[in-house]
């Protein structure tokens, strides 16, 4: 048995995994960080257009602070965030935005004086002025009232993993690449390390540590269409689920970008309607604007993606080889813009569509149609990223369930929310680790070891009755199907039944390649199941919950039911059983600083209140009047109306230009 130990193991090498290992290799923790790849070349490289801190810099987002940033976020994760979550991150991210510079990102920069942009498909003219000459720009994203999307033209998830990647290695972080964690070593409803299997020569290894982080990224390839990375399934959260203790939150909360680009399903990033692309169907009409007149193709994603979906199923799609989709046009923003600030979106469609969206007309349009892009749901964590039922198991990024997306996210603040936990928690973690003492036997970790060698072996020589690919591929139809962006209670209903019986099919199954490594079918045989465990919380959550919030759209329940369902869903899964134990937690609208409220699209009154929240809508008015009257600032009046746990040095406030901290 081979046992590495270490003060602090981090599972996963994006952007959040990194950062938190920065922030535990600086409190003096031998840190190591598992990937399944190189981690320059994870999945964090593909964010194009930009990250989320309101630094306020530019014409566009002059007034944006952190009250602005928080409630953007509030109403964009359809009232389903935590809101002590989302103000500690708003609080924080232009603190890492500016750290992320010190460190070699090269954020693209304001140039004093005249500059055109397209806004609202019309070209107009913005001046800046010359004291924000050179500082760091923003650009607009969907669902935020201020262009607060700061970014490197468009291959900023790139710069930022390179700059964080360069921090680790200046640090002595021992990364370790080509490992997969395929179970997590606990006892005694704690976590001590994760048992792991060296993809290059096969081997199983124990990583036993004071703390452990999961750092993995989302669970996007249980669907058939996603614009996620082929690595991207899930299986650190699924780990944690089978645990029995671990818990995952919301998993119904699923994404689904509206311009991922037909047939291969690469993201053009939102950055192209940010900077002014349009939408249009099959006719050239540009068709947002009839559904969505104020946001138009600025609306969050849930309900872009929805309109699109809606506009197809009228007639209006663009009928090809791939399926029905609608024509994204960028065009208009002119072939110097394209060529400077997204470069990248014109090489993709060059080289997947052989089309140059800077070319004007219907030649230069790309085709999209929306597809599984983000997961909100995850290892459920507290404020601090710890999982409050496994000690010493934390998680970060798109991996958690920190809740600070809700049922939906805004576009940058995932690649935002990278960084900042990545700063947060990976502090909270780093102390934690200075804190405690491995005090698991090795007896008990032989345990773990000898389950897994066990079930490997039993994989490779299993007289099963099924193909792994065909049980997999089946998964991803079921969802693609049945869990997409429409649901039903009938359509649920059918997937959480085949996909049920598609888990106790990935039980028998028999792999024709005996290797022991090198071999993909092998690898297939033991995370598919794992993958089921996911598609099978996410339909079964999505089916319970009858209503429709954020990126989780019942056509059988079409409102927002905060009476019945203001509430996280949480997943168990124990050991033997075929189905996820669903349980919730309800969310307490008198500790909110943002009580519920319309969203602000589609038709008012599409929502079953919550007693309670006229009741602190009414509190929140007369605190804020009060205190206003009393001459108190901003910081003040936001402190009173929900206090909330952060670090000092992350809770001081920020500067701006023109008006220094307030």
């Amino acid at each position: 048995m081979n046992i590495i130990y270490c003060d602090s193991l981090i599972i996963g090498g994006g952007l959040a995994g990194l950062r938190a290992a920065v922030a535990a290799a600086e409190a003096g923790n031998s840190t190591i960080v598992l990937s399944m790849c190189p981690v320059r070349r994870s999945h964090s490289a593909a964010a194009q257009g930009g990250m989320q801190a309101s630094v306020g810099s530019s014409k566009m987002s002059e007034g944006d602070n952190e009250d602005v940033h928080f409630a953007d976020t509030v109403k964009g994760s359809d009232w389903g965030c935590d809101q002590e979550v989302a103000r500690m991150f708003t609080q924080t991210a232009p603190k890492a935005i500016r750290e992320l510079a010190s460190w070699g990102v090269p954020w693209t920069r304001i140039t004093k004086g005249k500059r055109t942009a397209v806004i609202n498909a019309k070209k107009t003219t913005i001046e800046e002025k010359d004291e924000v000459h050179g500082l760091i720009h923003s650009r607009d994203f969907g669902g935020t009232k201020k262009w607060r999307t700061c970014y490197t033209a468009d291959a900023t998830g790139h710069t930022m993993l390179f700059a964080v990647a360069n921090e680790c290695v200046k640090r002595d972080v021992d990364i370790r690449d080509r490992k997969e964690a395929i179970a997590l070593i606990h006892k005694g409803n704690r976590c001590y390390g994760a048992i792991v299997r060296d993809l290059i020569d096969g081997r199983i290894e124990a990583y036993v540590a004071r703390g452990t982080l999961i750092a993995t990224g989302g669970y996007g390839r249980i669907y058939k269409h996603t614009t996620n990375a082929v690595n991207c399934e899930g299986i650190g959260a699924a780990i944690a689920l089978e645990t029995g203790i671990a818990q995952l939150g919301n998993m119904e909360a699923v994404q689904f970008h509206p311009t991922p680009i037909v047939p291969s399903g690469i993201l053009l990033t939102e950055g192209c309607r940010g900077d002014g692309g349009i939408l249009r169907d099959v006719d050239g009409y540009r068709f947002m604007p009839d559904y969505e007149p104020e946001k138009k193709e600025l609306a969050s994603r849930d309900v872009v993606s929805r309109r699109m979906m809606e506009h197809i199923r009228k007639g209006k799609g663009v009928k090809s080889p791939y399926g029905e989709h609608v024509w994204l046009d960028i065009s208009i923003l002119g072939r110097e813009h394209i060529e400077t600030n997204l470069r990248d979106v014109q090489e993709i469609c060059q080289i997947f569509n052989g089309i140059d969206p800077a070319d004007e007309g219907p030649k230069g349009w790309a085709p999209v149609l929306p597809m599984q892009h983000y997961s909100m749901g995850g290892i459920k964590t507290n404020p601090k990223g710890e999982s409050p039922t496994l000690k010493g198991l934390f998680s970060c990024g798109e991996a958690a369930c920190w809740d600070m997306h809700g049922f939906n996210r805004l576009g940058g603040n995932s690649v935002s929310e990278t960084v900042v936990a990545g700063m947060i928690v990976g502090d909270y973690f780093a102390q934690h680790c200075r804190k405690q003492e491995i005090d698991i036997n090795s007896e008990d970790i032989q345990k773990f070891v000898d389950g897994q060698e066990n079930y490997i072996e039993e994989l490779l020589n299993k007289k099963g009755k099924y193909n792994v690919y065909d049980i997999k591929n089946k998964m991803k139809d079921i969802m693609w199907e049945h869990v997409a962006i429409f649901r039903d209670g009938k359509g649920l209903e059918t997937a959480v039944k085949e996909l049920e019986q598609l888990y106790k099919d990935s039980l028998e199954i028999e792999i024709k390649n005996k290797e022991k490594y090198g071999n993909a079918e092998l690898e297939d045989a033991y995370r598919t199941p794992k993958m089921i465990k996911l598609a099978l919380c996410v339909a079964y959550g999505a089916l319970l919950r009858t209503e429709s919030r954020g990126a989780h759209y019942r056509e059988d329940y079409t409102k927002r039911d905060d009476k019945n369902w203001l509430k996280r869903t949480l997943a168990n899964w124990k050991e033997g059983e075929t189905m996820p134990i669903i349980s919730y937690e309800p969310l307490d609208i008198m500790k909110m600083e943002i009580p519920p409220a319309f969203r602000g699209y589609g038709a008012k009154g599409n929502i079953i209140e919550h007693p309670d929240s006229a009741k602190r809508q009414k509190e929140v008015d007369e605190i804020r009047e009060k205190m206003e009257k009393e001459g108190k600032g901003r910081y003040e009046i936001q402190d009173a109306l929900m206090h909330y746990e952060l670090q000092e040095k992350y809770k001081l406030p920020n500067e701006r230009v023109g008006v220094g901290d307030e």
